[in-house]
């Protein structure tokens, strides 16, 4: 059975940071129906188990996109630009 949850997370801006948010994490195996709000910064998704509600985390923060109250470096906020770069680019 799965569960949902809303995570707020960090260095969202746009609309191209959310593309690549939803197609990296609609990838996932167990993770389903991600829905990103930019305007309070928070990332809805199904998930199975707890594994794999922790390896979304980390994959957020791994694209650029820490959960609010985590450590959010420069080299963080880089990967943000980063990732949303792709995200205009692959639409």
């Amino acid at each position: 059975m799965y569960k949902r949850q809303t995570v707020h997370i960090q260095n969202l801006k746009c609309g191209g940071c959310e593309r690549t948010i939803i197609n990296e994490l609609n990838q996932q195996k167990n993770i389903s129906d991600v829905e990103v709000n930019i305007n309070d910064e928070s990332v809805s998704f199904n998930f199975h188990t707890n594994h794999d509600f922790e390896r979304a985390k980390h994959i957020l923060s791994t694209l650029g996109y820490p959960i609010l109250g985590e450590e959010n470096k420069l080299i963080t906020k880089a990967k943000s630009y980063i990732s949303c770069a792709v995200g205009k680019i692959k639409k």
